[in-house]
């Protein structure tokens, strides 16, 4: 999963990307800090890789992972390439998601772009650049789709049918991901990478004062924004999270608990994130390895082995398959057999969160 963190200059972007990744990304009070995309790979926390550690007397862990890419600010004409628009956008068009990062707290010594605080204002001069990007974009195909109909392909007609779908949304600042599409449908879309098709979760940066308040205006203005088109929302404090990195495990806790701070930035992320993209993890374990392996909901048993190798998925004859609570409450995977907790399964079964699966194929 790869997330890309967008906002305008100095609402935090930077400072959440050094608390979720502790890369250490340059951070500072002026516009177009960052100039070229930093890159973080983190661990998703998985409690669960621990336990079958431990029971598998394991070699290696390795849990499934997130990259978040953080993409430098965004201004008003950002499409049209105003403030090296055109450079980000392109980097934005990579990810997955987008995590979009609003000003939710009220600071007189932040140089912005805008005057005041209004993150209403900020998500839409965001969201008009996207769209006016992917208005562009829809444009051009839509001229080449009606030239490929006139010579009789077939295929550019439905092509161009979801274009002009498409185009009337944006034209009416509706961004892409506001359309229902059916199956068949998403997967054309998908081929076009438009920006606004991407789901968001929108991370309001509140001050330290307002950690365990819900009664900040701000927060409440942008849920009531995301709710109109499905997005999800968290808030956290960029800086206290920034601060929390910077100190060992056991003065994290302490410091955590004193303000009241359940989960970090990076938990509720990965959360939103998983949520947001209708994600989840199956296991596999031995000796030489215990891993998560991340994967859409409802993916069939093939398709999830193809995920480890494409042989495993192309010749693929059967799964075993034992849920993580079975195994750990039998205590082993012999004993989890035994008690007829391991199931056989074929090519149509559909996978299930914490499933501890081993495949079997032939190639």
């Amino acid at each position: 999963m790869k997330i890309g963190v967008v906002g305008l200059p100095n609402v935090g972007k930077s400072t959440l990307f050094n608390a979720i990744t502790e890369a250490g990304a340059e951070s500072a009070n002026y516009p177009f800090c960052t100039i070229e995309p930093n890159v973080g790979v983190v661990a998703v926390k998985d409690e669960r890789l621990d336990v079958l550690a431990k029971m598998y007397n394991t070699q290696k862990v390795t849990p499934a992972v997130i990259e978040f890419v953080d993409i430098a600010g965004l201004v008003a004409g950002a499409s049209k390439g105003e403030g090296l628009g055109n450079k980000f956008l392109s980097h934005i068009r990579e990810v997955d998601a987008i995590v979009h990062v609003v000003r939710c707290f009220e600071d007189p010594n932040i140089i912005n772009v805008n005057s005041g605080v209004d993150p209403i204002r900020d998500i839409e001069i965001i969201n008009l650049e996207l769209i006016l990007a992917d208005l562009e974009s829809v444009s051009k195909r839509l001229e080449k789709g009606n030239k490929l109909i006139k010579v009789g392909d077939k295929t550019a007609i439905m092509e161009v049918e979801l274009l002009n779908k498409i185009k009337q949304a944006l034209e009416n600042n509706k961004p892409a991901r506001s359309i229902a599409f059916s199956d068949e449908e998403q997967k054309i879309v998908n081929g076009f990478f438009l920006i606004t098709t991407k789901p968001v979760i929108y991370c309001a940066n509140i001050s330290e004062q307002d950690i365990g308040n819900n009664d900040n205006k701000y927060v409440k203005a942008v849920q009531d924004f995301a709710k109109q088109e499905g997005s999800e929302v968290i808030s956290l404090c960029a800086k206290i999270e920034e601060e929390l990195t910077k100190l060992d495990l056991d003065e994290r806790e302490m410091f955590k608990q004193e303000l009241g701070i359940t989960e970090s930035g990076l938990e509720k992320l990965v959360v939103a994130g998983y949520s947001l993209l209708g994600l989840m993890s199956y296991l596999t374990a031995g000796e030489q390895e215990v891993r998560a392996w991340t994967i859409k909901k409802g993916t069939k048993a093939p398709q999830a082995a193809g995920k480890i190798h494409t042989d495993f998925e192309k010749g693929f004859i059967k799964a075993e398959v034992v849920s993580y609570d079975d195994l750990v409450s039998a205590g082993s995977y012999l004993k989890a057999k035994e008690h007829g907790k391991v199931r056989i399964e074929g090519k149509d079964y559909v996978v299930q969160d914490g499933d501890v699966m081993l495949f079997r194929f032939n190639v």
